[in-house]
């Protein structure tokens, strides 16, 4: 019998904390099928690999590509679109790669005000006579160095190329990234555009109790408030993106007594996590006046940064204009 020929696999980071790389890791012993199953071609963070390895590739010659992090300069839109022309699967791996993730709040302003506060105004910065700001290129003695140039808007993934499928978390958890694996490895994989997790929200798989009463009278950060272990956590007065978010994690953050960030994306139907979430928070407040309304949703801790920490660049807002 002729030995099965191997696929070839690719994993990038862009703009991303890194934590997604480190779950592949993760899986531990499953690794050894991931290495029995597939040649890793292009994986910089581990390997020396270089953009010129991938450009020499014959179009679709990746059988996979493991695409992490938003798009947010230019050398990622370029590994973004190279990867696709190059992948004959690519998979958004990871929140900021299907929904723009935490680098996606950067839309709340644009790439002027952040360069200011990073490079000019920050508490940490000493200008020494006046602010110098990264330039995509740059003459030194040895020549000229370029840079990606960073841009004003950040995106998810499939806001600039096609994707195939979504593999959410921050970042995926062990049990999805097996699924996926062993889907790839045997062929079996989903519909094209499938998000590889659960098809219904958080809340349909969580545990605790919930009496859908209009109980609360304020809303609480996590260490305001020692909560009831059992109780529904947005029912105590803490912000749970649970009735917004996809299910499929396992319910990790819940089971240790934290609330849903909404890592997992939007659930099945909700089009906008801010907008459902406001549905969800204002359904649990007990208020007699519209004043006194008022007064419990002014303790929301931020709202915005809350209710799009994840999800902004794919989100009807998009961005600050």
């Amino acid at each position: 019998m002729a030995e099965k020929k191997k696929l070839n696999l690719a994993i990038y980071w862009a703009g991303a904390c890194g934590g997604c790389d480190v779950s592949i890791l993760d899986t531990d012993e499953k690794i050894l099928d991931i290495a029995a199953a597939a040649d890793i071609k292009f994986w910089p963070i581990a390997m020396d690999y270089k953009v010129s390895d991938v450009e020499a590739l014959k179009d679709n010659e990746l059988d996979v590509t493991l695409f992490n992090g938003a798009v947010r300069n230019s050398e990622q839109l370029h590994l973004a679109q190279l990867l696709r022309k190059k992948s004959k699967i690519l998979i958004s791996y990871g929140s900021c790669a299907y929904l723009g993730g935490i680098p996606g709040l950067a839309n709340f302003s644009n790439k002027e005000a952040i360069l200011e506060r990073v490079y000019k105004t920050s508490e940490s910065v000493e200008t020494n006579g006046g602010a110098v700001y990264p330039s995509p290129k740059s003459k030194v003695p040895e020549g000229e160095v370029e840079i990606p140039e960073l841009h004003d808007y950040v995106k998810a993934l499939h806001q600039v190329v096609d994707v195939d499928y979504f593999l959410p978390g921050c970042p995926p958890t062990t049990d999805l990234i097996n699924l996926a694996v062993n889907a790839i490895i045997t062929g079996k994989l989903p519909p094209k555009g499938a998000v590889i997790a659960a098809d219904k929200n958080l809340c349909d798989s969580c545990k605790r109790k919930k009496t859908e009463e209009k109980s609360v009278k304020r809303f609480y950060r996590p260490h305001e408030i020692i909560p009831d272990n059992e109780r529904c956590l947005l029912e105590q007065g803490i912000l749970c993106m649970g009735p917004a978010t996809r299910g499929g994690c396992g319910a990790r953050c819940i089971e240790a007594n934290m609330p849903c960030r909404g890592c997992f994306g939007p659930a099945p139907g909700v089009e906008d996590m801010g907008a459902k979430m406001l549905a969800a928070a204002a359904s649990v407040i007990d208020a007699r006046t519209p004043e006194e309304a008022a007064s419990i949703t002014a303790t929301l801790p931020d709202v915005a940064g809350t209710f799009y920490r994840f999800n902004l660049p794919v989100s009807l807002l998009r961005r600050a204009k």
